[in-house]
């Protein structure tokens, strides 16, 4: 899409790349740009016939669809040959090779007709006086789209801007129809192939675009071809010592007597034949990028390292019947095996990865796969031809409807979700980075059967927000796998999530949201609205609007609301209408018993009695800590009983969401269980959870387990127990 790219035999930083992979495709030779912009400047021969100039493109595009109708490629050629006509690259070349050289990458990935039109125009509208209006008349809404989606915004009006608002509008065009992504990675790889005539600077900074934006989405899209091919250009220009290091790795390892993986291809090719197993094995040589990574993580390299083998099948089972052989037949790393069959990615990969080790140790990674999802690993949705055109009775046949939506997968629709939201370029352009940066995707699942996906490292604040969009704002806590959960809790793949949504439109964030939310459409949300409501969104300011809870007589709440983040100071006094102690019997005639604060004992509870200053023995529960350590202390212990009264006062400990009005409807239930709440403390909220902690006089111990249940009942409350023994002494 650039006229600033030079020919690929220009010398230059990236001009040798050779990246070492065994044919993903049919083998075939670099095209001679000389040779094909002189083919270019001829012009067609006649009309109707087939210009020379495509013919290297008509070959490879009949080699996947070979009852395509090439009219509308030469059409398309003859326009941009006439509309480029006296441009030219800064290698030299006629420009019109630039278009051709991305066709003949979409070609060879399988791309359908559509795509190999719009892709020998897709610089027409961006570099020549021909128009979109005129695209759509000759070929169609279709290829008019695909020709605008790539098309750049100019400098002239966006300044700075430009750039990440191009891919704000090419990432929404991609939305709609993800070929528009496809015809720009193989613009960007032809680009990048014939980076070496530009200034270093600038050659970086390409790369660094490519390395943060596109490759990425190259990954999602599971066009793994470009991507390999991306990653070693990119590594070439921004680490060149690394790369001519990995590059003699490579070279020695190519130059040993023996070779390892090919020991292992006949080993496993003989183990097949005598299975009955029909199947291709190949050597998959790694890329320079991937044998990088390898000798970072192993340090020193072996012979099987620099490679995998590839065993191709025709049926879904046989992959199975090729893994059972080796597994059988050979030793296997059972660590290293994944199934991608039965569970594909998220970008439609699908294999088995298994590995077995030899003899002397050297461990064989092993990628088992039909021909088909070969074909969908390397060109990814490029391979599916027109995802959005009707399928053919043969493939609504063969396909098990469990596939990932190629044509809108899910973390499209959430990019597209959050960008909507972003409030200016510079926010867009950072904010896309790091979403791109988060290559591995989780799925989750909602109680109704319903799924969400989500990146790796997402917490129950991204599936809110995933979910229930701004509405998430009321969200006051979340199951996962049905036990009560924080909104921080980090999700795995394969959870079940039940979110829990309070009722009050007013609800709102906390700043503490912004700790624990790994996606974008998250933390946007989060920050437009503290944006929106500073006062509310203050730390500073929560704790000054903090409220006194004082319970009155009668045990109701003068507190009305509790609101999410803001604090609530402890209040310890409360009426005294009620003596503290129940009817205990001390094996101590005339002494004074007093129930321990630490631990609140009532009947039944198993107690026991210690003697402190003035003759007053406290007593505890049997469990208390307290009790341990006097002992330990050679403390005697005095045999304490209840007598016949059961009126109790107890310490409760209540765990809860934040959410509006919670106090006023906890101490309402406790009234209406006849507790009367001699003091209370609430802790100021953490991680949008509060901690209450009540004293309450019971006029019987038997309606402690009612009280209790009452409590739970409260929405927002998840816990109520009885206060822990504490450590202090009596």
């Amino acid at each position: 899409m650039s006229a600033e790219a030079t020919n690929s035999a220009t010398p230059g930083p990236v001009a040798g790349p050779v990246t070492p992979t065994v044919s993903r495709r049919k083998a075939r030779a670099r095209i001679d740009l000389r040779r094909l912009g002189r083919a270019a400047l001829l012009g067609p021969a006649s009309r109707g016939r087939l210009p020379d100039a495509i013919s290297h493109v008509v070959d490879a595009h009949r080699a996947h669809h070979p009852d395509a109708d090439l009219e509308p490629l030469r059409r398309a050629y003859v326009l941009a040959e006439s509309s480029h006509r006296g441009q030219m690259r800064k290698s030299g070349e006629p420009y019109i090779t630039h278009p051709l050289a991305v066709t003949l990458i979409l070609a060879e990935l399988g791309a359908e007709t559509t795509t190999l039109t719009a892709s020998l125009l897709h610089d027409t509208v961006e570099d020549t006086d021909v128009t979109l209006d005129q695209v759509g008349d000759q070929f169609g809404a279709e290829v008019r789209f695909l020709v605008d989606g790539v098309t750049k915004l100019e400098k002239v009006d966006y300044g700075a801007a430009a750039e990440p608002e191009t891919f704000r509008k090419m990432l929404v065009a991609t939305g709609n129809d993800v070929r528009v992504m496809s015809i720009k990675l193989a613009d960007r790889l032809h680009n990048m192939r014939t980076l070496g005539v530009m200034r270093p600077e600038k050659q970086a900074r390409i790369a660094k675009v490519t390395r943060d934006v596109l490759i990425p989405l190259a990954e999602r899209l599971g066009v793994q071809a470009l991507k390999t091919e991306l990653e070693d250009l990119v590594f070439a220009i921004l680490h060149p010592d690394e790369y001519e290091h990995t590059r003699e790795l490579i070279v020695d390892n190519a130059s040993r007597a023996d070779d390892p993986l090919a020991e292992m291809a006949d080993a496993t090719r003989k183990v097949l034949r005598e299975a009955d197993i029909q199947a291709e094995v190949l050597i998959r040589p790694r890329h320079f990028v991937s044998v990088h990574r390898v000798s970072r993580k192993r340090g020193r390299l072996r012979g099987a390292d620099f490679g995998r083998l590839l065993v191709l099948v025709n049926e879904d089972a046989d992959c199975y019947g090729v893994l059972g052989e080796l597994h059988t037949c050979m030793t296997p790393v059972v660590s290293e095996f994944k199934d991608f069959i039965a569970v594909p990615k998220f970008n439609l990969y699908q294999s088995l990865h298994t590995a077995v080790a030899r003899e002397d140790g050297q461990v064989t990674e092993v990628l088992i796969r039909t021909h088909q999802m070969h074909k969908v690993a390397e060109a990814g949705v490029v391979a599916l031809g027109n995802p959005y055109a009707p399928p053919s009775e043969e493939q609504a046949a063969s396909s098990d409807g469990e596939r990932a939506d190629p044509t809108r997968p899910g973390w499209l629709s959430r990019l597209l979700d959050w960008q909507e939201a972003a409030p200016d370029p510079d926010t867009f352009w950072s904010t896309l980075r790091e979403d791109l940066a988060q290559d591995r995707e989780i799925t989750v699942f909602r109680p109704d059967g319903g799924t969400l996906g989500l990146p790796e490292g997402a917490t129950c604040v991204d599936a809110a927000y995933a979910q229930y969009g701004e509405d998430a704002h009321a969200c006051i806590g979340a199951r996962v796998n049905g036990r009560l959960a924080t909104l921080s809790t980090v999700l795995r793949d394969g959870d079940t999530v039940q979110l829990l949504m309070g009722q009050d439109p007013a609800s709102e964030p906390s700043r503490e949201w912004l700790e624990h939310a790994h996606t974008a459409a998250a933390r946007i949300a989060i920050q437009r609205w503290l944006a929106a409501h500073p006062a509310q969104g203050d730390a500073a300011g929560a704790e000054e609007t903090g409220v006194l809870f004082r319970p009155t007589v009668d045990g109701s709440a003068g507190q009305e609301a509790l609101a999410d983040g803001q604090g609530v100071r402890p209040v310890v006094e409360g009426p005294a209408g009620r003596p503290a102690t129940a009817d205990v019997l001390v094996d101590r005639p005339g002494a004074t018993v007093r129930l321990a604060g630490c631990c609140t004992p009532v009947p039944p509870d198993e107690v026991t009695g210690f003697s402190v200053r003035g003759g007053v023995v406290t007593v505890h529960r049997a469990e208390c800590a307290a009790v341990a350590r006097m002992k330990s202390a050679g403390r005697a212990e005095i045999g304490v009983r209840w007598g016949d009264t059961t009126e109790c006062r107890v310490t409760l400990v209540a765990e809860s969401f934040v959410r509006p009005h919670l106090l006023a409807d906890l101490t309402e239930a406790m009234a209406l269980e006849g507790a009367e709440i001699v003091s209370a403390t609430v802790e100021p909220p953490t991680q949008q959870r509060v901690r209450h902690t009540y004293t309450v006089q019971l006029p019987d111990a038997a309606l402690l387990p009612g009280l209790m249940r009452a409590m739970r009942n409260v929405a927002g409350v998840y816990d109520v127990s009885r206060a822990q023994p504490q450590t202090q002494g009596a």
